[in-house]
């Protein structure tokens, strides 16, 4: 139901029953429709479905490795690192001569410098990983390389062209559609992957829930289990990022709605019921985003703090304790 309503909301008004015909009897006589239908709103609604999918995912995956509420899908700075990469291709080219030597208006081009960005910092991670035994030590690193790659974002900022930084911002907003059904494809891969490591790893996402030295008891191998949610939550996240800019709110706030929603912390439950939740939220955001009738397109990152943050809150405050 939610798909359908966000197809048939727009710029161009479609009627709800028209859509429904266009999905599931055929294509419909009115070939403008058609077209706004196949090619932007059903590719649209897809990455919606996808990234919050995902994001609400990697969320739920980073707030149980580490146990801490608090923690989201960027917390190893994946997205720090998508952003810098963008950056280095956007505003770069004012500072290093030729290092943006391709069209950086294209948006596949912009795919690639986060995907590099992303893939860097994993690497990184992946490297302190197999030295630090304490995960929270692992997270408070992660934390750092964030704040290093933000810091680098910041000087490029400054010495940029207001025209590069303008168009930097805009990708920093976020955006579900800009996307061609081959990258929606791509995405689609990257993120399936990412779900059947979370799937492989419900047995000790439980175990960990109650600390590691019960984890280790069970015969849990936590060094391996960790590089599976590491890497798990870098192709959710880092593929979202590369594709639809960085939203946040997302990943750290579904999972706490889905454990309150359904009033449970085994994985076997909330793996998939964070999937849906998440891909609900993100419909609804970006239908309010799309503000129909207008031509106009708030940011979806604004979208999902405004509507998501409220109700998470009133949930909380409703049943006066948080599960986890």
């Amino acid at each position: 139901m939610c798909f359908a309503l966000n197809i048939s909301l727009g710029s161009v008004s479609i009627p709800f029953k028209v859509t429904l015909s266009e999905l599931f009897l055929g294509p419909i006589q009115n070939e403008s429709w058609h077209y706004i239908i196949w090619n932007y709103r059903i590719p649209k609604a897809i990455t919606a479905i996808l990234a919050g999918s995902a994001l609400a995912l990697s969320g739920l995956l980073m707030q149980t490795l580490f146990r801490n509420p608090l923690a989201g899908p960027f917390v190893l700075g994946i997205s720090s690192g998508a952003s810098l990469g963008v950056a280095l291709l956007i505003m770069g080219s004012s500072i290093f001569s030729g290092l943006a030597a391709f069209e950086i208006a294209n948006s596949i081009s912009l795919a690639v410098g986060a995907s590099l960005g992303s893939f860097l910092v994993l690497l990184a991670v992946l490297t302190v990983a197999t030295r630090v035994k304490d995960t929270m030590t692992l997270l408070i690193i992660g934390l750092m390389f964030g704040s290093i790659t933000s810091a680098i974002v910041s000087v490029l900022s400054y010495f940029t062209s207001s025209e590069e930084l303008q168009q930097y911002v805009y990708w920093s907003f976020g955006s579900l559609g800009d996307l061609y059904w081959s990258q929606l494809a791509l995405l689609g891969v990257i993120i399936l992957i990412g779900i059947l490591l979370s799937i492989a790893s419900i047995k000790s996402l439980n175990s960990l829930l109650l600390g590691e030295h019960y984890a280790r008891s069970l015969g849990v191998q936590l060094k391996k289990y960790r590089y599976i949610i590491i890497i798990a939550t870098a192709l959710l996240a880092g593929s979202v990022t590369a594709f639809a800019g960085p939203i946040a709110f997302v990943g750290l706030a579904v999972p706490h709605l889905t454990r309150q929603l359904f009033n449970t912390t085994d994985h076997k439950v909330l793996v998939p019921a964070v999937l849906l939740s998440g891909a609900i939220l993100m419909l609804l955001c970006d239908m309010v985003a799309q503000l129909p009738g207008s031509a106009n397109v708030l940011p979806i990152n604004a979208i999902t703090s405004i509507i998501g943050a409220p109700v998470v809150i009133w949930l909380l405050t409703r049943k006066r304790r948080m599960l986890f």
